[in-house]
C-alpha cells in the first residue's frame, strides 16, 4: 500500500471524530473494517456507521475481514499476543491485496487513539514492505471517562499511573502514586485493592449512547459495580470499561 492512516474515532460516537480525522478518511482509496464474530458485531456496525455519516468521497471502498482469533492455550501472555498479531497483520495485506488497488492509501478505525493501550501501530510496523503511516488522534476512553465525571485527569499537582487490570493484579497499587487509571480490565480487578478510603469513578461504554458511569467509595461502590457490568455484558455481548481509583479524597 501506497499509505496506511490509523484514525482514532473515539469511543464509537461520530461526533468524537476530527476534522483531519473526517479528511483523512474520506482521502483513503480503502478503508479497513474487522470483525469479531457475532457476539462482537456492534464494533462493526459503529464502524459502517462513521462510514455512512462522514464519508462524502464516492470512490473510496470498504473492504471488511474477519479478525484473527488470539490463541489462548499459549501459556506466555507476550508470545501469544506477538503471533496474533502477525496473524493479524497477514490479514491486513491479504484484504488489501485482494482489492483492484493494492498501491493504495489505506485507512484503519482505531477506538479511541492508536497511541494509548492499542496495538495498531505495532501490528502495522509488520507490514512489508513497510507504508508511510499517518496517525490522526482521537479521543481516549480516559478522556471520555472524566468528561463524563466531568472530574480532571490528575489531582492537583499531582501525577498519575494508567495501567491495566492484569497489570493491577499482578504488581498491586503503583508506588509513589495516589491516583491511577486501569484499562483493559476484564476481571473486576479493583476487588483485589483495599478499599478502606478509596475512591472510584468507573464507566462501561463511554461517550456511547449506552454510557453507564458509577461512582462513590470503593467499598460501597465494588460489587454494584461488579453486577452493573455482568448485566450490561450480557444485554449487549461485549463490554468495554474503565475506570479510576484515587487513594485520597482528590482537592478538585
Amino acid at each position: 500500500m501506497k499509505e496506511l492512516f490509523l484514525v482514532g474515532i473515539g469511543t464509537g460516537n461520530p461526533e468524537h471524530l476530527t476534522l483531519q480525522a473526517i479528511r483523512a478518511l474520506n482521502g483513503a482509496d480503502i478503508i479497513l473494517i474487522p470483525r469479531k464474530g457475532e457476539d462482537k458485531a456492534e464494533l462493526a456496525e459503529t464502524r459502517r456507521m462513521i462510514c455512512a455519516e462522514v464519508l462524502t468521497n464516492s470512490a473510496t471502498r470498504i473492504v471488511e475481514f474477519d479478525l484473527p482469533v488470539r490463541d489462548e492455550a499459549t501459556p506466555d501472555y507476550v508470545q501469544r499476543v506477538e503471533a496474533w498479531h502477525d496473524a493479524i497483520a497477514a490479514v491486513w495485506a491479504a484484504a488489501i491485496a485482494s482489492t483492484p488497488a493494492p498501491n493504495a492509501r489505506v485507512a484503519l478505525l482505531v477506538w479511541g487513539d492508536p497511541s494509548l493501550y492499542d496495538s495498531t501501530l505495532r501490528i502495522a510496523s509488520r507490514l512489508q514492505p513497510q507504508p508511510k503511516i499517518t496517525v490522526i488522534p482521537g479521543i481516549t476512553s480516559l478522556q471520555a471517562l472524566t468528561a463524563a465525571h466531568a472530574i480532571p485527569l490528575n489531582d492537583l499537582a499531582a501525577p498519575i499511573a494508567v495501567t491495566t487490570g492484569r497489570k493491577l493484579r499482578e504488581t498491586g497499587w503503583p508506588t509513589g502514586i495516589d491516583r491511577i487509571a486501569v484499562m483493559l480490565d476484564g476481571e473486576c480487578s479493583f476487588s483485589d485493592i483495599a478499599p478502606e478510603g478509596v475512591m472510584i469513578w468507573w464507566g462501561a461504554y463511554v461517550g456511547m449512547p449506552q454510557q453507564a458511569i458509577l461512582a462513590g467509595p470503593l467499598a460501597q461502590s465494588a460489587l454494584k459495580i461488579i453486577k452493573t457490568r455482568r448485566e450490561l455484558r450480557a444485554r449487549y455481548g461485549w463490554i468495554m470499561d474503565i475506570y479510576i481509583l484515587q487513594r485520597k479524597m482528590p482537592r478538585i
